[in-house]
C-alpha cells in the first residue's frame, strides 16, 4: 500500500511498520546532509499508459548531485547502482497532460502514480513532469485506442529475460551485481512479440513484473536492445511498507491485472508468463474471476536447468489445453513454440 492509497480511507496515515520508520529516519538524515552539499531534486520518469482523455503518470523524484559534479558514467552498469538512490519525500510535482496541468505529491519513497486528465490521441504521447528546483522531465504514455479489443500482458523474469529469480542468491547476483549487458533474452520471445504486434496493429503491450521500480531504466534499455516492442513497465516499490517488511509481488500482479480489466473493459488480454514462479496460479485466478478479459494464457516452459534452479519440475513438450471457463492455455519452451500454438489457436 502506498501513502496515497492509505489516505483514501481517511485523513491520517496508519502507523508505519518499524522497518519503514527506520528507513524514513535514515532517508531524512541523508537528505538533509546531501542538500547541504548542493544535491538537487531530479525526476526519473517511467512509461505510463492511458486512453483519450486520461493518462496514468508514473515517476520518481530523487535527490541527485549537481550535473557539474557528477562522475563520468561507467561503461558498464551494475545492478546495485539502481538501488543506491535517495528519494525526495512529499515533494510537490506538476504534471502537464495534453495542455492540462495537475498537481501531485511524492509519497514516502519519492514516487508519484496518479491518473491525470488531458487531451490525448491514440498512439504514443508525452507528459511533462516538473518539480521546483529541478529540471523537468518527459514521460512517454501509451494511449490505447478505444476500439482496441486485444492486448498483451507479459511477465519479465524468465519470460523475456533469463534471470533464475526464484533462487535468492542468484536473484541477488542478477539484481545487484551482474552487468545489465550480460543478461540474456529468452530465445524467440522478441520475435514472438513482434509477430503478435504485426498481426494485431495497435495492440498494447504491458510488462508486468514483481521487480522494483529501481531497475526500470535498465529493463527499458534491455527490452529496446533485444527488440521487444515498447510498452509500460508495471513494477512495484522495493522496501518496507506501512505494515510489512516487503511488498507482496503476487498481490502486485493480481491487483494490476484487476486494474487493467477495470480501466479497459473491452480488451481481452493474452497473458504471457513462465512456469518458474506463480504466473500459472495468478493468471488462473484472474481468468476465473474475470473470464471476459482473458483471450488466452501462454506459459513459457523453463529448461531443465532453469526449472531446477526455480525448484520446479521441467515440462518436456509443448501443450495445449482448455480450462473450465473455456480459456486456451498454451505452453512451450520458447517463443517459436508458443507462436506455433498461438497460430494454430487462431490468436496470431
Amino acid at each position: 500500500m502506498t501513502d496515497s492509497e492509505a489516505r483514501k480511507g481517511g485523513d491520517e496515515l496508519p502507523r508505519l511498520h518499524r522497518a519503514a520508520v527506520i528507513e524514513d529516519r535514515v532517508h531524512g538524515v541523508l537528505a538533509r546532509r546531501m542538500r547541504r552539499r548542493g544535491w538537487q531534486v531530479a525526476v526519473v520518469p517511467y512509461t505510463g499508459y492511458g486512453a483519450p482523455g486520461w493518462a496514468r503518470v508514473m515517476a520518481r523524484v530523487i535527490l541527485s548531485r549537481p550535473a557539474s559534479s557528477k562522475p563520468k558514467r561507467p561503461a558498464t552498469v551494475r545492478g546495485w547502482r539502481s538501488f543506491v538512490t535517495l528519494p525526495a519525500k512529499d515533494i510537490p510535482v506538476r504534471i502537464e497532460v495534453g495542455g492540462t496541468t495537475h498537481e501531485a505529491r511524492t509519497d514516502r519513497a519519492g514516487y508519484i502514480d496518479c491518473v491525470a486528465e488531458g487531451s490525448l490521441e491514440p498512439g504514443w504521447a508525452t507528459v511533462r513532469i516538473g518539480v521546483d528546483g529541478g529540471e523537468p522531465a518527459e514521460a512517454r504514455i501509451r494511449v490505447i485506442d478505444p476500439t482496441a479489443r486485444f492486448g498483451i500482458v507479459s511477465d519479465v523474469d524468465d519470460t523475456v529475460m533469463v534471470t533464475a529469480l526464484p533462487r535468492p542468491l542468484l536473484a541477488a547476483w542478477h539484481t545487484f551485481v551482474l552487468d545489465e549487458h550480460a543478461r540474456m533474452a529468452v530465445p524467440g520471445m522478441a520475435v514472438l512479440y513482434e509477430r503478435l504486434v504485426n498481426a494485431h496493429p495497435g495492440v498494447p503491450v504491458m510488462y508486468l513484473s514483481t521487480g522494483a521500480w529501481n531497475v526500470a531504466p535498465a529493463l527499458t534499455r534491455f527490452l529496446a536492445r533485444h527488440l521487444y516492442p515498447a510498452g509500460p513497465l508495471l513494477l512495484t516499490d522495493w522496501g518496507p511498507t506501512s505494515d510489512r517488511w516487503f511488498r507482496s509481488g503476487r498481490e502486485h500482479k493480481r491487483a494490476t491485472l484487476v486494474r487493467l480489466a477495470q480501466e479497459f473493459p473491452n480488451i481481452r488480454w493474452l497473458l504471457i508468463g513462465d512456469d518458474g514462479q506463480h504466473d500459472r496460479e495468478i493468471y488462473a485466478a484472474f481468468a476465473a474471476t474475470h473470464p471476459d478479459h482473458v483471450a488466452a494464457i501462454a506459459i513459457r516452459q523453463l529448461s531443465a536447468t532453469q526449472a531446477l534452479l526455480a525448484g520446479t519440475l521441467p515440462a518436456h513438450e509443448a501443450a495445449k489445453s482448455v480450462d473450465k471457463q473455456g480459456h486456451t492455455w498454451l505452453s512451450a519452451p520458447d517463443g517459436a513454440g508458443l507462436w506455433r500454438l498461438l497460430h494454430e489457436a487462431g490468436l496470431a
